[in-house]
């Protein structure tokens, strides 16, 4: 019996001395999205822009308040998101401008608990009268990109991204990656009525 047992502690331990086993690697998902194609938009809006064609956008109804403002969603059912934009008229008087500008960055400034980081990319585009600012919202928070673009006188449009999840900043970081691009083509898009 000892024979036996030694025997078998040896084939053991020559079938175990081998190759050195290591912890499979953490998998990452790798999500694909077609090519980004832009049509211009036609929704009787005193603005109009180019949008992804994997987009649908719904306007809302025209809410009434003091000033005119429009609200355009651009569904993207694919990414299970959705680009929010609103539009208002600046009066006027400088005022109501400032108090809009001042409504859009407090809008990104309320994600600073949750954000990780909010870089902002001013845009400048002089030729076309589009002045406006670009926030990527970095960390687990529920819209990661937000804008507005206004020529100083008489519009202004805000926007902000957001998913139709729990906010998992690794998660959504490829669908917001490309929705971001997006948003950026709709900034430069954007032309006045």
């Amino acid at each position: 019996m000892v024979k036996y047992s030694s025997f078998l502690f040896l084939v053991l331990l020559c079938i175990s001395c081998g190759e050195d086993y290591v912890p499979k690697p953490k998998a990452y998902l790798r999500l694909e999205y077609p090519k980004a194609k832009y049509v211009d938009t036609n929704l009787e809006l005193p603005f109009s822009f180019e949008t992804n064609i994997l987009a649908t956008p719904v306007k809302s109804k025209k809410v009434i308040t003091k000033t005119k403002s429009y609200g355009v969603n651009l569904e993207y059912p694919l990414l299970k998101g959705t680009i929010f934009l609103t539009y208002k008229a600046i009066e006027k008087n400088e005022k109501n401008l400032i108090d809009f500008l001042r409504d859009a960055q407090n809008l990104t400034q309320k994600h600073t608990i949750k954000a990780d980081e909010i870089p902002v990319i001013p845009y400048i585009n002089d030729e076309r009268k589009v002045y406006g600012a670009f926030a990527e919202v970095k960390g687990n928070v529920a819209s990661p990109a937000q804008f507005y673009v206004t020529d100083s006188v008489n519009h202004f449009l805000t926007g902000s991204l957001y998913f139709y999840a729990r906010p998992n900043y690794d998660s959504i970081l490829p669908a917001a990656n490309y929705l971001q691009k997006d948003i950026k083509h709709i900034m430069e898009t954007v032309t006045w009525k």
